[in-house]
C-alpha cells in the first residue's frame, strides 16, 4: 500500500523478486495539475502489477503524471517505456539519457562488458552466466523515450514543492538527486542509502568512478537536510552521519585490495575474494557469477582509485591486466 509519508508526497514500495535490494521505493509527489513519480521498477510482471494498484489506489491518471528517473539502473528505470504516455514529460540527468537510448538500440554495449570483464581475469563460463542473468539486460526498459534531459541546477516545480537538480555521478555516470531547499528534503535515489553501500562500479563513460563518487558525497554533505528518501531501504534523517560512514567504508575497501596485493600481482578477479562483502556466502567460490560481477566491477573502481594515487600499477601480459603494488 502506498505510505503518504510527507504532505503530497506518497512512497512506494516496489518488489524486487530475488535481488538483494528486496524493494525500490518509488516516491509519488502530487502536484496541483500534474503528479511527478520518481523511478519506477524493474521491466517485469511483479513490479508492474505493484506499481499499477499503487497508482490505482492514490487515484493517479498517468495522462497527468510525469517521470522523473534518477539514474538508468533498470529498478529504477525499467517501466519509463510502460508508464510514459504521450502527454508525459521524462527526465532524466543528460549522461544517462543517452547510454539508456543506446543500449536499447544495441547490444555493443554489453558485448564491450564482457570484453572488459574478461581481460580482468573473469572465467568465460562464470562471465556468460552473469551476462545472461543480469538485471540490467533482461528487465531495462525496452521502448525509446524522448526524454527531457536535466542539468545540474534545474529546478522542477509541483505543487508545494520546488526540487533542485543535484547531479551525483559516481553510482552511475549521470546519477541525479533532487534537493528541497526550503522542505530540507532529499530524494537521493541510490547516491545515499542506510543501511547497504551503493555499488560503485567501473563505467567506461566515468575514468574514476569512485573519485567522482567521493566527489559527490562532499557536494551533498553541505547540504541543509533533514529527510533522505532514498531508493531502497529506510528513509533516515542523519545524512552526514551516513556520509562518513561511506567514507570509512570506502577506505576500509582501499586497504583491502592493498591488501589482497601484497603476495604480489593479481587480477582483478583475484583480487575480489580480498574484499569484505557483505553478501550470505561462506567462501568466494559460492557466490553466483553475477554477484562475482558486481564484485569485480567494484574492486576494478577501486583499483583504478589506488592508480590515480599511485599506490597501484597495471600491466597487460597476453590481454589479461595484471595489477601490483608501486
Amino acid at each position: 500500500m502506498p505510505e503518504e509519508i510527507l504532505s503530497h508526497v506518497y512512497r512506494i514500495e516496489i518488489p524486487l523478486p530475488n535481488n538483494p535490494l528486496k524493494a525500490l521505493n518509488s516516491y509519488l509527489i502530487e502536484g496541483q495539475e500534474r503528479f511527478l513519480l520518481v523511478d519506477t521498477g524493474m521491466n517485469r510482471e511483479e513490479c508492474i502489477h505493484a506499481m499499477e494498484a499503487a497508482l490505482e489506489d492514490l487515484g493517479v491518471d498517468l495522462r497527468k503524471t510525469d517521470l522523473f528517473i534518477t539514474h538508468l539502473h533498470a529498478d529504477h528505470s525499467g517501466l519509463v517505456g510502460h508508464l510514459a504516455t504521450d502527454l508525459s514529460n521524462v527526465y532524466i540527468g543528460e549522461r544517462e539519457a543517452a547510454i539508456m537510448n543506446y543500449e536499447m538500440s544495441s547490444e555493443e554495449r554489453w558485448e564491450n562488458y564482457g570484453t572488459i570483464y574478461r581481460s580482468h581475469g573473469f572465467p568465460e563460463d562464470e562471465l556468460e552466466k552473469a551476462m545472461a542473468n543480469h538485471p540490467g539486460r533482461r528487465y531495462r526498459a525496452t521502448r525509446f523515450v524522448d526524454y527531457h534531459t536535466l542539468k545540474d541546477g534545474d529546478i522542477l516545480d509541483f505543487g508545494f514543492y520546488s526540487f533542485r537538480c543535484i547531479e551525483t555521478p559516481g553510482h552511475s555516470p549521470g546519477h541525479m538527486c533532487l534537493y528541497e531547499p526550503d522542505k530540507k528534503i532529499l530524494i537521493s535515489g541510490d547516491h545515499i542509502l542506510s543501511k547497504i553501500t551503493p555499488n560503485i562500479t567501473s563505467w567506461p563513460e566515468m575514468d574514476n568512478s569512485l573519485k567522482e563518487y567521493l566527489g559527490s558525497l562532499d557536494k551533498v554533505e553541505g547540504l541543509d537536510v533533514t529527510l533522505v528518501l532514498p531508493g531502497h531501504r529506510n528513509i533516515f534523517d542523519n545524512h552526514k552521519e551516513r556520509i562518513s560512514e561511506l567514507y570509512k567504508h570506502h577506505q576500509t575497501r582501499l586497504s583491502e585490495v592493498l591488501a589482497g596485493l601484497q603476495g604480489g600481482e593479481k587480477t582483478a578477479f583475484q583480487i575480489a575474494p580480498h574484499i569484505s562483502w557483505d553478501i550470505d556466502y561462506s567462501s568466494w567460490e559460492l557466490f553466483p557469477p553475477s554477484q562475482k560481477w558486481f564484485a569485480v566491477g567494484e574492486t576494478i573502481a577501486h583499483i583504478r582509485y589506488l592508480e590515480s594515487t599511485e599506490e597501484v600499477r597495471r600491466q597487460t601480459r597476453n590481454g589479461t591486466i595484471v595489477y601490483s603494488l608501486t
